[in-house]
């Protein structure tokens, strides 16, 4: 069987979220938030990174840890490293920049940096982003920074916006009390920051890289309505990419699971909203509606980035019950010649180049469809849901309930083959089944025994000749869980 690689396209036991794809020579690193898989809170881990060659996109390696929070002076007053950024400088060395935070949103009010004379670390601290005089910066929303070095001239791209002002149950008063609450500012500097103190912003940094050229200022509309920005505003995760004479801000929207982008002919002004380029939800794909979305959304962050002739997006997705471990997805997306960006649906394959092969076997967990048809959105689900989920060492799909359907797309079938599917039922109904299909009518059957463990069923299933998605349809009153198919 060929080299392959799959989503989510790194180990399944690593979490890194918020995912920056950078290509430093001949190789694409991955920047992150590294969180606890199956863990109670967002960005609890030191920082690691894998790499690939560029030519080669199956073949990811584990760089090790890159930076501890335990380096940073504010260390442990401020515990866990939000999503960070990597540049480099005009020095020919690389600057990772971050900011701490305990249990979110309780962020740091600075923005840190640190250093290495490699895109693979380790990294040293180097400073905190400062004024002139020598003081932290601290304008504006310290959050989610992404940097460009365009040309030499270094920018750093950072800020948060929730619809405080926009919400029409909110007096002025309390608008103003959950601003400074939740960016950790006095009265004075929400009622005196230009704009507002939330949205997105941008500044020039010194060759130092840690001191400002000028006063930071927005490049979005902050108040959203009646812009064309009023359905996909910006909330967090800003991301600078220059494609030709374009500048593409990508960001991840109030929306909560999708990435969206702009475009201007400058990096600093006059952006036009362009649409989203993909949803952990497919939420909007092909008019896809939220009720219908086809995995459970939560936040989503990360970027494009152009790899030996092609460009990809790079997302992550949601697993457990929670958004704390999130799991590094990407797709390949097009550049139309109008400069816009389709949206792209989440699929099985991502990075893989095309189809996956009906050889050997696929841990159930690599499905990038997973729904019963009434899915929530949200950080917390209490619920009973089908979800993935680790525990006592396995990895596999749970609370699989009547009618939830898993979907691996997309395979290059063959015709008939024998096609197995490994479960465990946890209540049992005499009449429980797995229907196998393609997207339309069942072609073959498995009928679930209750083996009172893991329990494989083989069964031959007339498959079409050609590339299509995969589809398991649980049916039956009680609940099973499914660890892998093998084909």
């Amino acid at each position: 069987m060929k080299k392959q690689v799959f989503n989510p396209y790194l180990p399944l036991h690593e979490c890194i979220p918020d995912g920056e794809p950078h290509v430093f020579g001949d190789r694409v690193y991955i920047y992150g938030s590294h969180e606890t898989e199956g863990g109670d809170c967002f960005c609890n881990l030191d920082y690691v990174t894998y790499s690939a060659p560029v030519t080669d996109l199956e073949s990811w390696r584990y760089e090790g840890v890159i930076y501890e929070a335990k380096n940073d002076p504010l260390y442990p007053k401020f515990r866990y490293m939000f999503a960070p950024d990597v540049v480099r400088g005009n020095d020919g060395r690389y600057y990772l920049y971050y900011s701490l935070s305990n249990h979110y949103p309780d962020c740091s009010y600075v923005m840190s940096v640190a250093v290495s004379d490699s895109p693979a670390g380790p990294f040293a601290f180097h400073g905190y982003v400062q004024n002139p005089d020598g003081t932290p910066l601290t304008d504006y929303a310290i959050f989610d920074p992404g940097l460009i070095n365009d040309d030499g001239v270094i920018r750093l791209y950072y800020g948060m916006r929730f619809d405080f002002e926009e919400n029409p149950n909110l007096t002025e008063e309390e608008v103003i009390a959950a601003e400074m609450r939740t960016f950790r500012k006095t009265r004075e500097e929400v009622l005196n920051t230009p704009g507002g103190v939330m949205g997105a912003v941008t500044v020039e940094l010194e060759d130092d890289m840690l001191t400002v050229k000028h006063k930071p200022y927005h490049i979005l509309p902050r108040k959203v309505v009646g812009t064309p920005f009023e359905a996909h505003p910006f909330f967090e995760g800003s991301s600078m990419r220059k494609i030709g004479d374009k500048y593409y801000f990508i960001y991840s929207t109030i929306k909560n699971h999708e990435l969206a982008y702009a475009t201007s002919d400058y990096p600093d002004r006059d952006f036009a909203f362009g649409g989203v380029i993909v949803s952990n939800g497919d939420i909007g794909y092909k008019g896809r509606r939220p009720e219908d979305r086809l995995a459970r959304t939560g936040n989503t962050h990360g970027s494009i980035e152009l790899i030996n002739g092609k460009w990809y997006v790079f997302y992550h997705r949601q697993t457990h019950k929670n958004e704390f471990s999130r799991q590094a997805c990407a797709e390949p997306v097009e550049i139309l010649s109008d400069g816009s960006i389709p949206q792209v649906e989440m699929t099985s394959c991502g990075l893989n180049g095309g189809p996956l092969v009906t050889e050997g076997v696929y841990p159930a967990v690599l499905c990038c469809n997973l729904t019963n048809g009434r899915l929530p959105h949200g950080t917390c689900v209490h619920q009973q849901v089908p979800h993935i989920v680790f525990r006592d060492g396995d990895r596999f799909v749970t609370e699989v309930d009547d009618g939830t359907t898993l979907g691996f797309k997309y395979f290059a079938f063959r015709g008939m083959q024998k096609l197995s599917v490994t479960y465990r039922v946890t209540e049992h109904d005499p009449a429980a089944r797995i229907c196998i299909h393609v997207g339309g009518e069942t072609l073959a059957e498995i009928l679930l025994e209750n083996a009172g463990g893991w329990h494989t069923e083989t069964v031959e299933v007339p498959f079409p000749v050609g590339t299509f998605p995969l589809y398991l349809t649980y049916k039956g009153q009680g609940l099973i869980e499914i660890k892998e198919i093998n084909f």
